[in-house]
C-alpha cells in the first residue's frame, strides 16, 4: 500500500540485544511501507547490531561514537529525515503489528489538524496494557494511561490525549522541528511528555489511535528503578514543570509535595543517592530552565485553562 505522504521510522538503539532484530522484522512486514527506516546506535557495547546491516538492507544504520542519549539521537535522526513529512518513533524493544503505520497514517489523514498520534501499547508477552497515551498531573507527575490494566478491560476509542509515549509515536516533521524536537538536556526519560506539553501550549492536539498496536517490552536496557532511571526521571519531571506549567505559582505547592513524597518513597527503597542528586541538579539548573520558560510561554497561543483542563487534577491521583 503506498503512503499519501513520506514517513521516516526512527529507531534508537543502545544495547538492545535481540530486541532490535525483532523490532526491525516487525517493520519489514508493515502493510504501509515507510519511506525510510533510520537506526541510530548510541555506541552500544553489546552485539545488538551484529549482522543486521546485511539482513535489513532497507534500513539506514548510523553509529555514533558515544552514548549521546535518547533525546539527542532522535533529534539527530529527525534532521537526517529532512525529505519526509512524518516521523514515526519506535523503541527497539517495541514490536509493531503489521498495520501499525497504516493505522497511524489513516488517522493523520482523518484528522489533518492533529500533528501527533499515540499508539496502543501492549505489554509484550502478557495480557496487560503498557499504555494508551500519557497523562499529566498538575503536580508535575506523568504516567501511561491504563498501564498494567488487563487488555480485556480496556476499550478506548480514538480520542485526544495529553501526549504520546515516544516508544511508539507519530509526529509531523515540520511541527517537530517547530517545537525544537526533544530537549537534549534531558538525555532520556520524560522527554516525550515535555515535548507533548510544549505542543499543547502551541495549541496542537494529539490523538490516541487504538488500532495502531505495538507490543512493548519496556525498560529493556535500563531497569525502571535503576539509579540511572530514577535520576533522569526525577530530574527531568522538575525541568518540564518549570519550563511548561501554566499558573506555575498556583500549582507549585502540589509540585513541592510531590517531590518531597518522591524523596521519601525512593529513599525507603534504597535510592536516596540518585533521587536527592536528581532534585539538587534540577534546582541548580533553575535559571537556565526559567529562561526557556519565558521563550516557551512567549510562544504560547492558547489560554492556560485550555491546557490545564487536559490534565489530571485530583490531588491524590499521582500517589495511587
Amino acid at each position: 500500500m503506498p503512503a499519501s505522504f513520506s514517513i521516516a521510522v526512527v529507531v534508537i538503539n543502545w544495547n538492545s540485544g535481540a530486541y532490535l532484530d525483532k523490532c526491525l522484522q516487525s517493520l519489514e512486514t508493515q502493510t504501509l511501507k515507510p519511506t525510510r527506516i533510520i537506526v541510530v546506535d548510541n555506541a552500544s557495547t553489546d552485539d545488538s547490531l551484529e549482522g543486521l546491516e546485511g539482513k535489513f538492507l532497507d534500513c539506514e544504520f548510523i553509529k555514533l561514537e558515544s552514548n549521546t542519549g535518547f533525546a539527542f539521537a532522535n533529534n539527530f535522526a529527525a534532521q537526517k529525515a529532512d525529505d519526509c513529512d512524518w516521523i514515526a518513533f519506535l523503541n527497539p524493544d517495541a514490536f509493531a503489528n503489521p498495520n501499525w503505520l497504516e493505522k497511524l497514517s489513516k488517522a493523520a489523514e482523518e484528522f489533518p489538524e492533529c500533528p501527533s498520534f499515540g499508539s496502543n501499547m501492549l505489554r509484550y508477552g502478557s495480557d496487560r496494557v503498557d499504555g494508551t497515551g500519557d497523562v499529566y498531573h498538575v503536580c508535575g507527575s506523568a504516567w501511561r494511561r491504563d498501564h498494567s490494566v488487563s487488555s480485556s478491560k480496556v476499550e478506548r476509542e480514538m480520542q485526544e490525549i495529553f501526549s504520546p509515549c515516544a516508544a511508539a509515536s507519530f509526529i509531523r516533521k515540520d511541527v517537530f522541528d517547530e517545537a525544537g524536537g526533544f530537549d537534549e538536556k534531558f538525555f532520556c526519560y520524560f522527554e516525550d511528555v515535555d515535548l507533548g506539553f510544549r505542543l499543547q501550549l502551541k495549541g496542537y492536539v494529539c490523538r490516541y489511535v487504538p488500532g495502531a498496536v505495538v507490543e512493548h517490552v519496556g525498560s529493556a536496557t535500563t531497569s525502571r528503578y535503576s539509579d540511572f532511571a530514577v535520576y533522569h526521571g526525577q530530574r527531568n519531571l522538575v525541568w518540564s514543570y518549570i519550563r511548561n506549567m501554566p499558573r506555575f505559582w498556583y500549582y507549585l505547592p502540589q509540585h513541592i509535595v510531590f517531590n518531597l513524597a518522591a524523596l521519601i518513597w525512593f529513599t525507603l527503597r534504597g535510592k536516596a543517592v540518585p533521587v536527592f542528586k536528581a532534585k539538587w541538579h534540577a534546582l541548580k539548573e533553575f535559571p537556565r530552565v526559567w529562561a526557556l520558560r519565558k521563550i516557551t510561554h512567549g510562544e504560547r497561543v492558547v489560554d492556560a485553562s485550555v491546557v490545564i483542563n487536559k490534565m489530571s487534577q485530583k490531588f491524590w491521583r499521582p500517589y495511587t
